[in-house]
C-alpha cells in the first residue's frame, strides 16, 4: 500500500472512531443524564427539540426489525454493509472519499451497537417548522451517514471524470 492510499486508510479510520465514539458518548447523556428515555421531548429552541424515538428499523421506517430473527437479520445485513465499506475505505485513493467513508463506517457502527445492545436505534434530534417536520427524528450517527454519503455523491457528480484514472491526493 502506498504511503499517501495507507494514510488515507487511517485517516478514514479514525473518522470512523470519532464519528462512534462521539454518537455514543451523546447517546449515553441522552439516556442517562437527561433521562430523555421517561421524559419523551425536551423543547430546546422554536425550531429543535430532543425527542426519544426506538427506530426498529432502517431509514424511513423501512424494514423494521419486529421480532428477534428480524432483529438479528438487520443486524447482519447492516454489518454487511459496514464491512463492504470497510473494504471500499481499504480501496480508496481519494482523500476526500475516504474522508466521506469514515463518516459513513462510524456512523454504521454507533447504529449496529444500539441495535445489538437494544433491539431498535435511539434517535432523539427532532428538526421542525411549526408543525412542519422535514427530517424524521435522527442521531448523530445518522447525520454522519447522510454527510458521507452526500459527499461520495457530490464528488462523483461533480468531479470525477469517467473513463480516466485518477492521481492519489496526498
Amino acid at each position: 500500500m502506498a504511503e499517501a492510499h495507507a494514510r488515507h486508510f487511517r485517516m478514514g479510520l479514525i473518522v470512523a472512531g470519532l464519528v462512534f465514539l462521539l454518537d455514543q458518548a451523546i447517546k449515553w447523556a441522552i439516556v442517562g443524564p437527561l433521562a430523555l428515555r421517561e421524559r419523551l421531548v425536551i423543547e430546546m429552541l422554536p425550531i429543535f427539540d430532543l425527542r426519544w424515538v426506538e427506530n426498529r428499523g432502517v431509514s424511513m421506517g423501512f424494514l423494521t426489525a419486529d421480532t428477534a430473527l428480524a432483529r438479528w437479520l438487520l443486524v447482519g445485513m447492516t454489518g454487511l454493509i459496514a464491512t463492504g465499506v470497510t473494504i471500499w475505505l481499504y480501496r480508496e485513493r481519494n482523500r476526500t472519499d475516504a474522508t466521506a467513508l469514515g463518516l459513513v463506517l462510524g456512523g454504521a457502527l454507533g447504529n449496529i451497537l444500539d441495535r445489538v445492545r437494544f433491539g431498535y436505534v435511539a434517535d432523539f434530534l427532532d428538526l421542525h417548522f411549526g408543525n412542519f417536520r422535514p427530517f424524521l427524528v435522527f442521531n448523530v450517527a445518522d447525520a454522519a451517514i447522510s454527510i458521507g454519503v452526500l459527499l461520495l455523491v457530490l464528488r462523483a457528480l461533480l468531479t470525477r471524470e469517467s473513463g480516466k484514472s485518477e492521481k492519489v491526493n496526498a
